[in-house]
């Protein structure tokens, strides 16, 4: 006698596959039966250090009368980051003693405050250096660093770098937007304004500041004539984020090649670093001096 088997469809043999790997595993959970899964590998973990700011602390000691305007000077890099490198040197360590001097010559000369956004060895982002410059009501602010050329030694000079005004613009509406309106600019009270009036007040204000961070600019190109070297292109604008405060007038002042030997030796000694702080100290004080008579 012949017995007839019917064949099962596609479609449910599919159905059926899809279905019993989640009947078996529907019964482990109900029994709880463990899984085993191969060890191999469990054990294996990778970490990774990121780089991280330092940990905060309380803002900067300021040194001179309290009447007097303020210059808050930044020394570039430091910590785990070093900066360019060449000659031996070390940009974080060259740009800290030049810091460090040009605070000597303004304290010696009084007149002005000063304050380090770091005096030791230690990393700031670049939103922590402007905010301490902010914070304390800075009148200027000077980013110091040194360049690097790479294999090209022959490079040398310094030059001086403000933000350039595409960067300007891009930065006012991006500080309107985390600020939410609700800063002050130039002691004006900018909260409750919408959005775009918001904007416009910090590119307004930003306008002023690179006025004023031109006119340092010129002036330390005008007393560092026949004293320090500037590259051929010594005048530059970029879009720096160290520079985006729209309230303090900021340079960058980039003091020479450290990948050339002759302006590696001069910034890293004694008589180098002297003429650097005279020049810049000079030119704050006529700085100051213009701003009082306008």
């Amino acid at each position: 006698m012949a017995v007839t088997v019917p064949v099962m469809t596609m479609r449910a043999q599919i159905l059926l596959l899809t279905l019993l790997p989640l009947a078996v595993l529907a019964v482990f959970a109900m029994t709880s039966v463990r899984i085993p899964v191969p060890e191999i590998g469990r054990g294996y973990v990778v970490h990774i250090e990121l780089p991280v700011a330092d940990t905060p602390g309380s803002l900067p000691d300021v040194a001179g009368a309290n009447s007097a305007p303020l210059v808050v000077i930044d020394a570039g890099h430091g910590g785990h980051d070093p900066g360019a490198a060449g000659q031996g040197y070390r940009e974080k360590t060259i740009v800290l003693d030049l810091a460090r001097a040009l605070r000597d010559e303004l304290e010696k000369g009084g007149g002005v405050r000063v304050a380090l956004t770091r005096d030791e060895d230690r990393y700031l982002v670049h939103a922590e250096r402007v905010d301490i410059a902010r914070k304390l009501g800075a009148d200027l602010f000077i980013s110091i660093h040194a360049d690097s050329a790479g294999d090209a030694a022959d490079v040398t000079g310094a030059s001086i770098y403000t933000l350039s005004n595409q960067a300007s613009s891009q930065a006012a509406a991006r500080f309107a937007e985390r600020e939410n309106a609700s800063d002050r600019l130039n002691g004006v009270d900018v909260g409750g304004e919408s959005d775009a009036v918001s904007t416009i007040l910090v590119e307004l204000s930003q306008r002023r500041t690179q006025e004023k961070s031109d006119e340092l600019a010129r002036l330390i190109l005008r007393e560092a004539d026949g004293v320090i070297d500037f590259h051929p292109q010594a005048r530059r604008s970029a879009a720096l984020k160290v520079l985006r405060a729209p309230d303090v007038p900021s340079i960058l002042f980039e003091s020479g090649f450290i990948t050339n030997e002759e302006d590696a030796q001069r910034l890293a000694s004694p008589e180098g670093r002297s003429r650097f702080a005279e020049v810049m100290a000079r030119a704050i004080r006529i700085y100051f001096a213009r701003q009082q008579e306008s």
